[in-house]
C-alpha cells in the first residue's frame, strides 16, 4: 500500500529554522526506512481554488501563510500500523530536538486509478 504523510506546522513563528539535529534525526530515519519511503521533499502552501456551489474561488499564491506546510513523504508499505509507526517516530524526533514546534503530521493512504481506459 501506498502512503503520503504531509507534515503541518501549526506555530510557523518558529519553525523558520529547524535545529541541525533535528534535521540530522530526519536524514537518519529516512535511511532507516531506505526503499520503504520512495520520495521526500518540501512544500509551500502557494494557493488554493475551491468549487462551492456555482462559484469557482481563487486565493493566492500567497505571500505568507498563517500556517505552514513543511513537507511530504511517500511511503510503500504492507499495513496501516507501519505507516502510523513510521509517522509517530517522525513527530517524536521532533518532540526531543525541537520542543517549541507545534505541528502535525496528516497520513493519506494513495489510490492510484488507470487513466489509459
Amino acid at each position: 500500500m501506498k502512503f503520503l504523510t504531509m507534515v503541518k506546522t501549526l506555530n510557523p513563528e518558529v519553525a523558520i529554522h529547524p535545529p541541525v539535529e533535528l534535521m540530522q534525526a530526519i536524514m537518519q530515519l529516512g535511511m532507516e526506512a531506505g526503499a520503504k519511503m520512495t520520495e521526500t521533499g518540501g512544500m509551500a502552501l502557494a494557493g488554493t481554488v475551491t468549487k462551492k456551489k456555482d462559484q469557482i474561488i481563487t486565493d493566492g499564491p500567497f505571500a505568507e501563510a498563517k500556517e505552514m506546510v513543511g513537507g511530504y513523504a511517500v511511503y510503500e508499505l504492507e499495513t496501516d500500523a507501519e505507516i502510523v509507526n513510521w509517522t509517530q517516530r517522525f513527530v517524536e524526533l521532533h518532540r526531543k530536538h525541537w520542543p517549541e514546534w507545534d505541528g502535525e503530521v496528516t497520513i493519506l493512504h494513495l489510490q492510484q486509478f488507470n487513466m489509459a481506459g
